[in-house]
């Protein structure tokens, strides 16, 4: 039987979630729901997002080999822990490069309920984004967030720059464009969004921004 997970959207390349050019995949459905979260439109799932793991790597072939890794979001990937398993296990036969997956869950709850999947992952950021908390730390949506370089590869990657502090000056976003719909993929600033949706609409733009996406339109 075919392994199944829902599905937000891939991207490649992401620049701004993790070392290198990368693999953004999203996944769909959240249970934990931050308040705060720039990500809403992947906490519902209504059974309409699921795709064939098979057939969700043969989809990024083509871009294996031209990244430096894989990052998974969401949505809460753990909420999904059979099929994440398995999409790890089969981005470890396809490629070298590291995997990094972020989660809202605590540490303590993945060490005790999933450490076969931690297994699998180079780095591993967790805790639930808090909108109240200070913005600053690389790689992460608000300072109490942990990231855990597990691997050597990630230790090698990461360390040199895991608690260097550019931000929220320097932070940048992916902008991708997919039909009459742009997605900014990334941490943003706090605001940072609020102002860009004001700066369009005074060069006016129609932009409006609803739990399935953000749609700018001349």
């Amino acid at each position: 039987m075919k392994t199944r997970i829902a599905i937000n959207k891939i991207h490649f390349p992401v620049t701004t979630l993790g070392f290198g050019r990368r693999i953004g995949v999203w996944t769909q459905g959240c249970s934990i729901r931050c308040p705060g979260c720039i990500n809403r439109d992947t906490w519902h799932n209504d059974g309409s997002y699921y795709i064939d793991i098979a057939s969700l790597c043969h989809a990024i072939t083509q871009w294996l080999q031209q990244s430096d890794g894989v990052t998974i979001s969401g949505g809460e990937p753990f909420d999904q822990p059979a099929a994440l398993h398995e999409l790890l296990k089969q981005l470890r036969a396809r490629s070298d490069g590291d995997i990094l997956v972020y989660s809202g869950y605590t540490h303590r709850k993945l060490l005790a309920e999933f450490q076969d999947i931690i297994s699998s992952i180079d780095v591993l950021i967790t805790e639930p984004f808090d909108a109240n908390a200070p913005q600053t730390l690389n790689l992460r949506g608000s300072d109490n967030q942990r990231v855990f370089l597990l691997t050597e590869l990630a230790r090698r990657r990461y360390s040199p720059d895991l608690d260097r502090q550019p931000w929220p000056n320097e932070r940048r976003m992916d902008v991708a464009i997919e039909g009459d719909a742009v997605f900014l993929a990334g941490i943003p600033s706090a605001g940072m969004t609020k102002r860009l949706r004001e700066e369009l609409a005074g060069r006016g733009f129609d932009c409006k921004t609803s739990e399935q996406k953000t749609i700018v339109r001349a």
